[in-house]
């Protein structure tokens, strides 16, 4: 993209497409396993269900350790039912040692489940996966020591510094029970109830269900939790409750079994309208990135061989703005942090986009809304995002060309 001229943004919606290939590919392995060992008829409401969840659909195209740690999964899984199990195992030790070291947690559960159920033989094992432990541990250390300049085992540092020393309580803590309280009925919607209920009603799920709840109950014992984290859990959840919607449909004629069959069919539209929300709400909750490129629009100076520093906040960061927004023809960037608001004003920022609405020295130029929340009302539609500013844009003072032109003004 570079070559040809691109905008950096291409770039990143090249990965994108690309990331979100691969693992949809993924997704399809799964699915093609699901069908063989389950019928059509599971198959085709493990698609639904899929299909009607925001988060799974939303992280499959994000650059994140976690998505490339889901496709990964997604080939364990697909292996794990067809009766691969040292292919499966090999899965995720490649995802353990080399992208995330937190699918450990699944890695852990699942061989001792196939050792205790005779699924496998503790020699085969060690034949078969030390051998793929240490290629791997041997690849990942070369890439990254080359990389980084020194010597290093990503991973392990990430594992150190997560669960022996604790240091992601830093970024923030949830309670014990937040993933089953909160995580998960937010990513599975229907589906989580369901797949509970599935394992009522096919015993075989255990065999599949079983780590993955060990895998969820390990990690809710690290403070730090976030939805990314347990991603790789939907799929085999979504498995679950897919068995349970084929029971119901199967046995819809029957009076019990109707009103549960209706319930479920106004269960997936309820999901569907959050999704749709969820959708709406995200798609506002990146105001920064909007601010950043209405600046490159229309934030040029009048000599335009004058290099015009921009300063992006923490807040700014995390809410829209990356390197791939970047525009390095004219404009440079600061991410500079701990900057008191007092001390911008001795500081020589063309334009400061910011989480605060004034700031000494400079004059707001125009601010960008994000959601806040859902409100309901009683009129059409009873569903709308509220918005509020978010994100400011501030222009220098000293710089008198800034303000030559129109800005829509902060509100």
């Amino acid at each position: 993209m570079g070559l040809l001229q691109f905008p950096k943004i291409y770039s990143l919606i090249a990965v994108r497409l690309v990331l979100g290939g691969i693992i949809l590919l993924t997704l399809r392995f799964f699915r093609i396993q699901v069908r063989n060992k389950l019928g059509r008829q599971v198959e085709a409401f493990f698609v639904i269900l899929s299909a009607l969840q925001f988060h799974l659909l939303f992280y499959c195209s994000r650059p994140l350790p976690n998505t490339l740690a889901l496709g990964l999964v997604n080939i364990g899984y697909g292996f794990w039912m067809k009766g691969k199990f040292y292919l499966a195992l090999n899965s995720l030790i490649f995802a353990t040692l080399v992208v995330r070291c937190d699918i450990l947690l699944l890695l852990a559960p699942l061989g001792v489940e196939l050792l205790l159920t005779k699924s496998i033989s503790l020699l085969q094992a060690l034949k078969y996966c030390v051998g793929a432990a240490l290629l791997c541990v041997g690849l990942t250390t070369l890439v990254d020591t080359i990389m980084w300049r020194r010597f290093l085992w990503p991973e392990f540092e990430v594992f150190w510094f997560n669960s022996v020393l604790n240091r992601s309580s830093e970024w923030g803590t949830h309670p014990i029970h937040w993933y089953f309280t909160s995580a998960l009925p937010r990513m599975l919607l229907i589906a989580y109830p369901l797949s509970m209920l599935g394992v009522l009603l096919d015993r075989r799920l255990l065999f599949y269900v079983i780590p993955v709840y060990s895998f969820i109950l390990l990690y809710s014992k690290l403070p730090h939790k976030e939805l990314r984290f347990i991603i790789g859990s939907v799929p085999m959840f979504n498995l679950a409750a897919a068995v349970t919607a084929s029971r119901i449909y199967n046995n819809r004629k029957k009076s019990f079994w109707k009103l549960l069959f209706l319930a479920m069919v106004g269960s997936f539209l309820v999901s569907l309208g959050c999704t749709v929300l969820t959708f709406l709400a995200s798609y506002e909750n990146y105001p920064s990135g909007y601010a950043l490129k209405y600046l490159h629009k229309s934030g040029h100076l009048a000599k335009d061989t004058e290099e015009q520093w921009v300063h992006i906040d923490t807040f700014s960061a995390m809410n829209g703005i990356s390197r791939f927004c970047e525009d390095d023809n004219l404009f440079r960037y600061s991410k500079e942090e701990g900057i008191l608001l007092e001390d911008f004003s001795r500081r020589n920022f063309t334009y400061l986009i910011s989480e605060h609405a004034a700031v000494g020295g400079y004059k707001c130029l125009f601010s960008v809304k994000g959601f806040s929340r859902i409100s309901l009302q009683n009129r059409s539609p009873p569903v709308t995002l509220v918005k509020v500013p978010k994100v400011f844009v501030h222009g220098n003072l000293n710089y008198r060309d800034i303000f030559d032109r129109s800005w829509p003004g902060c509100f």
